[in-house]
């Protein structure tokens, strides 16, 4: 399991929107499968998951990305998985890795 945390000079929202446009424009086997939203009025959590399908070994990645203003400072926290074939060994030959490594790229000119 690869994992990312840092922080953003944007709104949960903002920062959600560029995210969901980057990751989902840099594949066409790569798909939001959900986005969860909780508000109140001075701060939000975002939960965006994504999934990516492999051809070279006929696998599926995730990415969850949680992105949440509740000290005042909007946190990116992003964890991949998946990607392996096999119960046992759960080799993901990177995918997991570079999946999260798109989260850093769509935001690295918002991060503190």
């Amino acid at each position: 399991m690869d994992r990312l945390n840092f922080r953003v000079k944007l709104s949960p929202d903002q920062a959600a929107n560029e995210l969901e446009s980057y990751i989902v424009s840099k594949s066409v086997s790569t798909e939001l499968i959900d986005r969860y939203e909780q508000n109140s009025s001075e701060h939000m959590v975002i939960v965006l998951v994504f999934e990516k399908y492999y051809m070279r070994n006929s696998s599926r990645a995730s990415l969850t990305v949680t992105i949440e203003n509740l000290s005042d400072v909007t946190c990116v926290h992003a964890v991949g998985s998946g990607g392996g074939q096999g119960a046992i060994f759960k080799f993901d030959w990177g995918a997991g890795a570079s999946f999260v490594e798109e989260v850093n790229k769509a935001l690295s000119e918002y991060r503190y």
